[in-house]
């Protein structure tokens, strides 16, 4: 080994290397074996090692660590000037080889050097994870370097670029269209093969944004170059463009011959809760669900579906803000125009429902004519609680016309018209005086409803329920599912009313008292309750009579205050049978009691000294 500080000789010949620039000269003494482990002397052809390259400096023992150091960066550093010289031999040339197997990770190829070149699998596979290349296959490929382990790096995507990218130069200068078919997807958009992998954007992939970008995979696509990197073999391509230079032309197209009235064909686009947009060419018109169909539609999806072809009428057309509203019913002839001679008042018709509501059922007869039966017309009976109790959509239904309103676009059915009316022959079943019985239905503030039989239904007014009782609602008397008797009062069966009475079951007491008094008579009477212009005094069981404020006084006409509860005599001085009142005094009993008095003093007496003014102070004293 020659001595580091003699430039002129060197160890080893492959060491010695062409300085791009002379270094200044280092004396080794100023060396620091930790700093570094070659430095350049005054002779720049000659590399010197340090003590710690060479392991010793001149009088020192031999360092066997460093010179293993040493051996290793020599080893490794022929191996990568034979790398380099590999990669300067084919000089990134494309070279053919022929595959020999396939494993999970590479293909093994056959390209003529001392060892097999590696293929990373990925660069080989398709959309479907499949394999392009099989064992046997010729293959192109582009020798990167030699691989520590042995064998050859091959790049199949270098290969591919190099045979393609004058193509794609090209296409990306004068900006045609080329073809290729989706791979699969990576961050922000997808892979597209168009001879090399070309990544497409996902905001390029249609004009409005697309949310699913798996069903685009394994299919075939147009697409533009525009961008690319030769240095890095980056390409991006765009579909967007392309179909917003069709849809352009298509627009100018359709913008020369679009105007209202005109019938045009065009592309279901899209479906909303509120329409569909139907694509005319170039520019999209919305056709309104109420513009869709004569009938009623609870979706656009009932009539059409996306991607269908139909014909359309332009209804309105803005062109400064280029809106096209459509409709597709305006094709046909509105049926409501003749529906009242198609549907007479009283033709038995059949249809189907449509839907089912509180309040009823929709019955379409045809298309775009469809007709309401009210829940009050679907049967005599009064328990049907809802109407999906007796029909429900898509039945079969025959129904009564009973009205017809054109300008509504209206149609009134009936279903019960169709069965026997219950009150036609009502008052011969129960005439006026027939004791009936029922169960309480319903209480109102007007009375009470007893179910006599299904479908009928009869009122006692709350004045029915007792004679006695001064009733102020049904629900003191009566309860709800409560069975009682009734009396028939009355049949209106054309207005569909039976009038009942419960009180009637009874002996009218108001007819009793009338036949057992007259004016004049003295009853007694207990207070009710008061009012500013009199009292309301019970006279007899249900019976009241009115004491009027003027007539609430004593004999001497000094008034008298009547309170609820207090029991006096009073005078009856009217009586009217019709309108069941009578009228009460208590100053006329006064005034017969000081008439009595009178009578009786006439009367011979015991003590003949007695005055008439005896009489009246001892009435005086009595009152005190």
């Amino acid at each position: 080994m020659a001595d580091v500080l003699n430039p002129e000789q060197t160890e080893s010949e492959p060491l010695n290397t062409q300085l791009e620039s002379p270094a200044p000269t280092v004396a080794a003494e100023d060396l620091s074996p930790a700093d570094q482990t070659h430095v350049q002397l005054d002779n720049p052809e000659t590399l010197l090692l340090t003590r710690n390259a060479a392991g010793r400096t001149s009088g020192e023992e031999p360092d066997l660590a460093g010179m293993e150091d040493f051996a290793a960066a020599l080893e490794s550093f022929d191996r990568e000037q034979a790398a380099e010289a590999a990669a300067q031999a084919y000089d990134d040339n494309v070279v053919v080889g022929t595959v020999v197997k396939l494993t999970d990770k590479h293909v093994v190829v056959d390209v003529g050097l001392k060892s097999e070149g590696l293929i990373p699998i990925e660069q080989v596979t398709d959309h479907t994870g499949q394999s392009k290349l099989h064992p046997g296959d010729p293959v192109e490929v582009v020798v990167e370097r030699e691989e520590a382990e042995g064998g050859y790096l091959l790049s199949y995507d270098k290969a591919q670029r190099r045979r393609v990218w004058d193509v794609i130069e090209k296409a990306a200068a004068d900006k045609t269209p080329m073809s290729g078919t989706v791979l699969g997807r990576v961050k922000g958009g997808l892979t597209v093969d168009i001879g090399i992998k070309a990544f497409l954007p996902g905001s390029q992939l249609e004009i409005r944004p697309v949310r699913n970008l798996d069903g685009y995979i394994g299919q075939p696509i147009v697409v533009r170059v525009i961008k690319l990197n030769k240095k890095r073999g980056n390409v991006v391509v765009s579909r967007k463009e392309l179909l917003e230079e069709e849809q352009t032309t298509k627009r100018s197209l359709t913008l020369a011959h679009l105007e209202e009235e005109a019938i045009l064909t065009g592309t279901v686009k899209n479906l909303t809760d509120y329409g569909a947009f139907v694509d005319l060419g170039g520019i999209d018109g919305l056709l309104h669900i109420t513009d869709m169909s004569w009938g009623r539609l609870t979706h656009p999806r009932d009539l059409v579906n996306v991607g269908d072809e139909i014909q359309v009428k332009v209804l309105r057309f803005d062109r400064e803000k280029q809106r096209v509203s459509l409709g597709f019913k305006q094709l046909t002839p509105d049926p409501w125009l003749d529906a009242a001679e198609r549907y007479p008042v009283g033709a038995r018709v059949r249809g189907r429902v449509l839907s089912v509501t509180d309040y009823g059922s929709f019955v379409e007869l045809e298309q775009g004519i469809e007709g309401l039966v009210h829940v009050s017309e679907m049967t005599w009976s009064k328990r049907m609680k809802h109407p999906s109790k007796l029909v429900k959509p898509g039945d079969e239904v025959d129904t009564v016309v009973l009205s017809v309103n054109p300008a509504d676009r209206r149609i009134s059915l009936g279903m019960k018209q169709l069965l026997e009316n219950p009150w036609e022959h009502l008052s011969e079943r129960y005439p006026a005086g027939a004791i009936v019985e029922g169960r309480v239905r319903n209480l109102t503030d007007f009375g009470a409803f007893i179910e006599i039989e299904d479908g009928i239904d009869g009122l006692v007014h709350v004045s029915n329920l007792s004679w006695a009782k001064r009733v102020k609602h049904p629900s003191e008397v009566l309860k709800k599912g409560e069975k009682v008797r009734a009396v028939v009062l009355g049949v209106e069966a054309e207005n569909r009313r039976l009038s009942l009475g419960i009180k009637q079951l009874q002996p009218d007491v108001w007819e009793t008292f009338f036949d057992q008094h007259r004016v004049g008579d003295v009853v007694r009477g207990k207070v009710l309750r008061t009012a500013q212009f009199g009292a309301f005094v019970e006279i007899a069981a249900g019976i009241e009579g009115l004491c009027h404020v003027s007539e609430a006084a004593d004999a001497h006409g000094q008034p008298v205050k009547l309170e609820a509860g207090q029991e006096h005599d009073f005078k009856i001085i009217k009586m009217n049978q019709d309108e069941k009142k009578v009228g009460l005094s208590l100053r006329a009993v006064g005034e017969e009691a000081s008439r009595a008095d009178v009578e009786a003093y006439k009367q011979p007496v015991s003590s003949s000294t007695s005055t008439l003014g005896d009489l009246v102070n001892w009435k005086r004293f009595e009152h005190d």
